[in-house]
């Protein structure tokens, strides 16, 4: 396995120092804190996760007030209970973004995570537990039971309600194929495994958590 060093090293050239790096760093939340997080709260962002793709993230976050007020400050069971005719009413509502498919993901996202924290003692708690050894294969759970989390969507999503994990930017994905990790982008399951095996190995030699190692492997290119 290529050590870390190198990269570490290249991307503290290239912030100006250290201390302008770990400045730019995301740091994870704690067990605790994601547990203590309410189901409502990760409602909210994975939907916000959901429609920020594809669209400019300011013109959603300046609309997103209207989805809280709109999706009940996205309660999950009390989204999950809303009827066609519910949401029929918002694809009427200007004050939002008015696209079906994501509208629809929200109500059924609930669903599933109403079940899931049924079964876990809470949403925060099931992503809380989950071993950061294995985030691949969160990733993988996130996109078979909730709709609009398949790519990218989920690993961002896991990084805004701050859950340790590496992201697939396209940097990220660059510096893996230049230091021969990979050989093509990472679609395939057996793929982000591989991809996920260095990220392991470089989270032991570093002991940095795996959101900070991803963004120090894509400065590195910069």
């Amino acid at each position: 396995m290529i050590p870390f060093g190198p990269f570490l090293e290249r991307a503290t050239v290239r912030s100006g120092g250290r201390r302008n790096l770990e400045a730019r760093l995301p740091r994870p939340k704690t067990v605790a804190d994601l547990a203590g997080t309410g189901d409502d709260r990760y409602l909210s962002m994975m939907s916000l996760r959901i429609f920020r793709a594809g669209l400019k993230h300011a013109l959603v976050d300046s609309k997103w007030p209207a989805f809280e007020d709109a999706f009940h400050g996205f309660a999950p069971r009390r989204v999950a209970m809303m009827s066609d005719e519910d949401l029929d009413d918002l694809m009427a509502n200007r004050a939002l973004i008015r696209h079906w498919t994501k509208i629809g993901a929200v109500r059924s996202n609930a669903t599933s995570m109403v079940a899931i924290s049924a079964e876990h003692g809470g949403f925060g708690s099931w992503i809380a537990g989950w071993p950061g050894g294995d985030i691949v294969g969160l990733w993988d759970v996130l996109a078979k039971e909730f709709r609009q989390l398949g790519g990218n969507s989920g690993p961002s999503f896991l990084r805004m309600a701050g859950k340790d994990t590496f992201v697939l930017t396209g940097d990220v994905i660059g510096a893996l194929i230049d230091n021969d990790i990979v050989s093509r982008p990472p679609t395939g399951k057996a793929a982000k495994r591989q991809v996920a095996t260095a990220f392991n190995a470089w989270a032991d030699e570093t002991g940095l958590p795996l959101c900070q190692l991803s963004m120090i492997l894509a400065l590195a290119r910069e």
